[in-house]
């Protein structure tokens, strides 16, 4: 199967979850090193997201096309957490911290 050439894999809802529950374990330690504490709808959202990303880290399915402009506001250092999160994957393109960089932003703001 593919998706626009790029070649996609089926994966069980079952792995989708295990990874995505591996990887919000990280997000937690991470988010609590460095006093990032997410609400409840937050948390949610996140949580999300990131079963959506580890669905497409096991599929191979890409990411919508995204505009770097619109983060233009991030702060480096939220931008760089991102990343140290999507690097988690050790698949997904540099976009995927892009979008996810607007979860911990919002938390950070809490």
């Amino acid at each position: 199967m593919s998706n626009n050439g790029v070649p996609v894999q089926a994966t069980s809802p079952e792995k989708v979850q295990q990874l995505a529950e591996r990887i919000m374990q990280q997000i937690a330690a991470i988010y609590a090193r460095h006093g990032i504490y997410p609400n409840t709808v937050q948390q949610q959202m996140l949580a999300s997201h990131v079963c959506a990303m580890a669905s497409r880290s096991l599929s191979g399915e890409p990411l919508p096309e995204v505009e770097a402009d619109l983060f233009e506001d991030i702060s480096p250092e939220t931008m760089q957490l991102a990343r140290q999160i999507v690097d988690l994957f050790g698949n997904l393109p540099r976009e995927e911290a892009w979008l996810l960089s607007v979860h911990i932003e919002v938390a950070r703001a809490n």
